[in-house]
């Protein structure tokens, strides 16, 4: 007797019904369902053969749905993130290059102090400044 065991246990898919999984079995019957709904809609407007065409086209995306695996996502997962990444977070990926062993070499750069504006207009006097003032004039 033989047992088989796949080698990724996340690989594992239960057969519920036909041999197919709750979530295939589900989208297979929703398929089946909105071939025959388009069937008995359109078939005494369009007659036989073009409502059999539409009727496969209509069914086509929800079988696919049920069975579509893309980088271990589901088909609605990976249809979320593509709109996240495509619309609600478009990026301009640009490369530049860094030397990261230039920049620990290189000397720091002095931030440019902004000065402190107080309420009223007066700006903040420099002490430093104010001491060379007084030594330089006195």
């Amino acid at each position: 007797m033989e047992v088989k065991i796949n080698k990724e246990i996340r690989d594992y898919t239960e057969s519920m019904f036909f041999g197919l999984s709750l979530r295939q079995f589900v989208f297979s019957v929703l398929a089946c369902l909105i071939a025959v709904g388009v069937y008995l809609g359109l078939r005494p407007v369009l007659g036989l053969e073009i409502t059999s065409w539409v009727c496969i086209l209509a069914a086509f995306p929800f079988a696919v749905i049920g069975f579509l695996r893309y980088n271990g996502m589901t088909a609605e997962k990976f249809l979320l993130a593509w709109f996240r990444s495509t619309f609600l977070i478009p990026k301009v990926l640009t490369f530049g290059n860094t030397n990261v062993y230039y920049r620990l070499l290189q000397e720091p750069k002095q931030k440019k102090r902004t000065p402190f504006h107080r309420r009223g207009g007066r700006r903040k006097r420099n002490r430093s400044q104010e001491r060379t003032n007084k030594n330089g004039a006195a």
